[in-house]
């Protein structure tokens, strides 16, 4: 990360929502429901351990947390120090490290198809980049239909 020292705008200013950002945000959530369904929906591991219990049960709460959590107040923003700080969209560190993980955990997945490994992978990586959308340009990202197509890939990973 650089760290810029530049003149900080005003820090009073009300947070005005985005046109369509309820909708967006309420879109979001319905679709990690979704995905957290079908992750739960995978066959199970032939013999308990710690990745099995992991994609039974933590990974789809992190799907859901991620999904309900994305904030578009949570943006890059200069602080009144003239710091500028990068924004996460609204993931704390646990879920980002925890979506992170999905794509090296997949490959001790083995009783899953290669499909199912890769639509895990898919999954993860939409709901991160969603909140990395938001985090670096949440007008954008809420206005223009980008979330919208965003969920509307998760819904196609799950299908």
């Amino acid at each position: 990360m650089t760290i810029s020292h530049l003149p900080a705008g005003p820090t009073d200013v009300p947070y005005e929502p985005w046109d369509g950002q309820d909708e967006a945000l309420a879109a979001a959530t319905v679709v990690g429901r979704r995905a957290a369904e079908w992750i739960r929906s995978l066959p199970r591991a032939p013999a308990p351990g710690p990745v099995g219990t992991w994609l039974l049960k933590d990974l789809p709460e992190t799907i859901e947390t991620a999904t309900a959590s994305l904030d578009p107040q949570d943006c890059d923003r200069m602080e009144p120090d003239g710091v500028m700080v990068d924004g996460t969209g609204g993931l704390d560190e646990e879920t980002r490290s925890t979506l992170a993980a999905v794509p090296c955990a997949v490959q001790d997945a083995r009783w899953l198809t290669p499909d199912q490994q890769i639509r895990l992978v898919a999954v993860a990586s939409l709901v991160t980049g969603a909140a990395r959308l938001l985090a670096e340009d949440p007008g954008t990202a809420i206005t223009t239909g980008e979330l919208p197509r965003m969920w509307a890939l998760v819904d196609h990973a799950i299908a």
